[in-house]
C-alpha cells in the first residue's frame, strides 16, 4: 500500500518522531531495494569478471568507473524533476505534474544522446594509459557497448524521479529486481559460456548491462501506463514539444546537481585511473572496496531521495517547520545506519574481499582499503542525506561549490601526494602509499563535505522558518511550486 499524495501537517508532539521515521522508511525502503538491485549489476559484473582473470577484473573495473561517472552525472542533471514534482504535490497542484514530466523527458533525450557520445569518447583515455593489452581491450569495449543504453537510462531516471515524488516507490523496486535477475542470468551465460554460448569473459557483463538498462525503461513505462496510482498525474495523455520556460527552469535546477554528482563520482573514478599505474592488483583492490562501499551507500542514498520528497512536499504545502523537522529526522536515521554499516565493514573486511576474488595480491590490498570504507560511512551517509534535504529546498548551487571544493581541491591533490609521493611535494610520505593514500584523502574530503552541508542546511532551514513566521513563506511556496508569476526560486 502506497503513502497518499497529500502531505499531512506535523503537530509538535512526541509521537511525530515515530510517525515521521515510519513515513520516511515507507518511501525509502522500496527505493533502497531498487537501488541495491541497480548497484547489484555492478557488483555482479566485478565479481564475475574477477573469477575469470585479474585482467578481466581490472578492465571491467575501469569500464564501470567511467560508466558510473556518466550515469551518476545524468542522475544529477535529471534530478530537477524530483523537487519540482514534490512541490506541486505538496501544493496539491497535481495537474501541473504531467507537464513537468513531459518536459523532463525531452531533456532526458538530449542528455542521453550527449552522454552516449561522451562515454564512447572516453575509450581514448585507455589508449593513453599504461595497461596490459587484455585489460585495455575489455575496458574500451565495455564503455562502447554500454554507451548505447544511456538514452534509455536517462528517460528511466525521469520516470523514477516522477514516481518517487508522488510517493509511488514500489515500481522502481519491482522493475529493478527483475532487471537484476535478468542481468545476473545474462552475465552468467555470456561471461562463462553456458546454455550453448561461447564464453566472452568480462565483456559479457557489458552486454548484460545494456539489455538490463533498456528493460528498466520498458518496465517503468508499462507499470505507469497500468497503475491507478499514477492516473491523476499520468504524463502520456498527449504530445507536447519542448517549451523554453520549463526547459530553462529544469536545466537551472538540475545543472548544479549534475555537477555535484560529477565532482564526487569523477573523483572516485579518477582515483581508479591514477591507481592503474601501480598494476592490476591495486586497481582491482580499489574497485572491490569502492564497489562494496557503493553497495552500502545505497541505503543513505535512498533515504536522501525520500527526505528530498518529504521536504519538498512540506515546502509546497507552506509548512517550513515540517520541512526542517523532516530533514533532521532523515539525518538521524542515516546516522543509525552508518553506525551499523561501519561496524559490519570493519569486522568482516576479509570475508567481504574474498567474495570478490581469491587472488592473494588483490586481497592484501583490498582488506585494508575496506577499513577506510568503514571509517567514511558516517560522513558519506551524512553528506548524501543532507544534500537531499537541501535539494528539497531547491538550493543547488552552494552544495555544488562545496562538493567541488571537497573532492577536487582536497581529495584529489591530497590523494596524489599521499598515493604517488611526487618529488615536488614538500610534505610527501617517505614512500608512495598507492591506493591507501587516495583512500585517506577520500575520508578527509567526505568529512569536509558533510560538515559544510550540515551548516548549510541549518542556515537554510532556519531562514525559511523565519520567513514563514514573518509572512514571507507564502510567496516562497508559490514561487517554489511554479504557480507564481515569477520563475521558481533556484539558488
Amino acid at each position: 500500500m502506497h503513502p497518499p499524495l497529500a502531505t499531512p501537517a506535523l503537530p509538535p508532539s512526541q509521537p511525530v518522531f515515530r510517525d515521521e521515521v515510519r513515513a520516511l522508511w515507507a518511501l525509502a525502503w522500496p527505493i533502497l531495494v531498487g537501488q541495491l538491485a541497480n548497484i547489484g549489476m555492478s557488483v555482479a559484473a566485478v565479481a564475475m569478471s574477477g573469477h575469470v582473470s585479474a585482467q578481466d577484473l581490472a578492465g571491467v573495473s575501469l569500464g564501470v568507473s567511467l560508466w558510473n561517472i556518466v550515469i551518476i552525472t545524468l542522475i544529477g542533471l535529471l534530478m530537477s524533476v524530483n523537487p519540482t514534482v514534490a512541490h506541486h504535490v505538496g501544493a496539491q497542484q497535481l495537474a501541473q505534474v504531467p507537464h513537468v514530466v513531459r518536459q523532463a523527458l525531452w531533456k532526458s533525450l538530449l542528455l542521453g544522446l550527449i552522454a552516449t557520445v561522451v562515454l564512447q569518447s572516453t575509450q581514448l583515455i585507455f589508449a593513453w594509459m599504461t595497461l596490459e593489452d587484455h585489460t585495455r581491450f575489455v575496458a574500451q569495449n565495455f564503455v562502447l557497448i554500454t554507451s548505447f543504453g544511456l538514452p534509455a537510462y536517462a528517460a528511466y531516471r525521469v520516470l523514477y524521479g516522477y514516481s518517487a515524488s508522488i510517493n509511488q516507490t514500489k515500481p522502481m523496486m519491482v522493475v529493478a529486481l527483475l532487471a537484476l535477475a535478468l542481468n545476473v542470468l545474462l552475465s552468467w551465460v555470456l561471461v562463462f559460456g553456458h546454455l550453448g554460448f561461447a564464453p566472452i569473459g568480462g565483456l559479457g557483463c557489458a552486454w548484460a548491462t545494456l539489455v538490463s538498462v533498456w528493460f528498466n525503461l520498458l518496465g517503468m513505462l508499462l507499470w505507469i501506463s497500468r497503475s491507478a496510482a499514477h492516473r491523476s498525474t499520468y504524463p502520456f495523455t498527449h504530445f507536447e514539444w519542448p517549451q523554453r520556460p520549463m526547459q530553462v527552469a529544469l536545466f537551472r535546477l538540475g545543472l548544479p546537481i549534475g555537477l555535484t554528482f560529477f565532482a564526487e563520482t569523477s573523483a572516485f573514478a579518477l582515483i581508479a585511473l591514477l591507481v592503474a599505474r601501480f598494476g592490476s592488483a591495486q586497481v582491482a583492490a580499489h574497485q572491490i572496496a569502492l564497489n562494496f562501499a557503493s553497495l552500502l551507500f545505497m541505503v543513505p542514498m535512498s533515504l536522501s531521495v525520500a527526505v528530498l520528497t518529504r521536504v519538498g512536499q512540506s515546502l509546497g504545502a507552506g509548512d517550513a517547520q515540517g520541512a526542517r523537522y523532516r530533514a533532521w529526522v532523515g539525518l538521524g536515521t542515516a546516522m543509525v545506519f552508518a553506525t551499523a554499516s561501519a561496524l559490519f565493514t570493519g569486522v568482516f573486511g576479509a570475508q567481504i574481499a574474498q567474495f570478490y576474488t581469491e587472488d592473494a595480491a588483490v586481497l592484501a590490498v583490498a582488506i585494508p582499503l575496506l577499513f577506510f570504507a568503514a571509517v567514511f560511512q558516517f560522513s558519506d551517509s551524512a553528506q548524501v542525506v543532507l544534500s537531499g534535504a537541501i535539494r528539497g529546498y531547491k538550493v543547488t548551487r552552494a552544495p555544488m561549490l562545496l562538493h567541488l571544493t571537497a573532492f577536487w581541491l582536497v581529495s584529489l591533490p591530497l590523494g596524489y601526494v599521499l598515493g604517488v609521493a611526487p618529488d615536488w611535494a614538500p610534505w610527501r610520505p617517505a614512500a608512495a602509499m598507492q591506493a591507501t593514500g587516495f583512500w585517506i584523502a577520500l575520508v578527509v574530503a567526505l568529512m569536509v563535505a558533510a560538515l559544510g552541508l550540515l551548516v548549510m542546511l541549518k542556515v537554510i532551514a532556519d531562514q525559511r522558518c523565519a520567513d514563514a513566521a514573518s509572512g514571507v513563506d507564502g510567496v516562497l511556496a508559490a514561487d517554489a511550486s511554479g504557480s507564481a508569476s515569477s520563475p521558481p526560486q533556484v539558488h
